[in-house]
């Protein structure tokens, strides 16, 4: 038997408390890191926030309160419902509605089904898509001041090129803008080659991302060029077409630049005055800025109800 070791082997020593496992560190430095990051992302989302609060949700809000008040010697006081007899009982009142309804079909009809052929010509070209694509956005860059310009020379009854090819080819000239009958389809394509090209791109891309098999398929079957767009663009495209055209009766409804800047606002017999127009009127012309505000709610509430009917249509149908 072996005798007692005098020393101590390292069993016996005191034991040293182990030191703290770095896991606490790396997941408090990770929440640090999450905090400082969402920190950054929550502020710019609060600028963002704030700059809608500022510039659309307090004016819709204060235009709602407005539509019931009338400010009068500095003072504001309200009148219930006298703002919206007052814009009913305006001559101008329903013909604004009817001249903005035209507008909107015409832009349906002519706004609505050039961007989307010519973005069927762009997309067939397997050469130059890029420069075709800045050629057709190049309108929305041009502000537009220049382009109401270009197109008062284009309509000009005198030296506008539209009657110097009416005059070139024996037929008779027109007066563009100062016909009533021809002021509004005149004004309708102004705003067309205007805005046509964020729409021609959007179309492009929703037309490059339609299979080639289908189109293979439908020339197997021996469709024609109408048959595949019917048959085969339309359907692979039908949601983008759907939201385009919520997004264009929205936009046409309130039209108001091309209006003003092309024929004054009014036109010819008051042909071209839209409800945006009439507003402008209330508001800076004839300082009633309640009655703005109610025909202002009164385009909203047409405008929300036309937008819910919409979305109520397109989840029935896709259900």
């Amino acid at each position: 038997m072996s005798a007692p070791s005098l020393t101590k082997t390292a069993a016996d020593a005191p034991r040293r408390p182990a030191p703290p496992h770095p896991a606490g560190h790396e997941h408090r430095d990770r929440i640090l890191r999450g905090l400082r990051r969402n920190l950054t992302a929550h502020a710019f989302l609060i600028g963002a926030v704030l700059c809608f609060a500022v510039f659309s949700w307090y004016p819709m809000i204060r235009e709602f309160f407005l539509a019931f008040q009338k400010t009068e010697a500095g003072g504001t006081h309200w009148v219930g419902l006298d703002n919206l007899r007052t814009v009913a009982n305006d001559p101008a009142f329903w013909q604004a509605w009817r001249n903005t309804l035209l507008f909107t079909v015409l832009a349906l009809i002519i706004g609505f089904a050039v961007p989307f052929a010519v973005a069927i010509v762009i997309n067939e070209f397997r050469h130059g898509q890029g420069y075709l694509r800045l050629l057709v956005y190049l309108p929305v860059m041009l502000p537009p001041v220049a382009s109401v310009l270009l197109f008062k020379y284009l309509y000009d009854p005198g030296y506008g090129l539209l009657n110097e090819i009416l005059r070139f080819l024996h037929l008779p000239e027109q007066q563009w803008l100062q016909d009533p009958d021809l002021a509004m389809p005149s004004v309708v394509i102004a705003a067309t080659w205007m805005n046509m090209g964020g729409a021609t791109l959007i179309y492009l891309a929703a037309l490059q991302g339609i299979p080639g098999e289908l189109y293979e398929a439908a020339e197997l079957d021996g469709a024609g060029l109408f048959r595949k767009i019917w048959h085969v663009t339309i359907p692979q495209t039908r949601l983008v077409l759907s939201l385009m055209l919520l997004m264009q009766i929205i936009a046409t409804m309130q039209v108001f630049i091309e209006p003003f800047l092309l024929t004054g606002g009014a036109g010819p017999e008051g042909s071209t005055t839209t409800v945006v127009y009439l507003i402008y009127q209330y508001a800076f012309n004839f300082n009633n800025y309640g009655a703005a505000a109610a025909l202002g709610l009164l385009l909203l509430v047409l405008l929300a109800g036309f937008s819910a009917a919409y979305a109520r249509l397109s989840r029935t149908r896709d259900e």
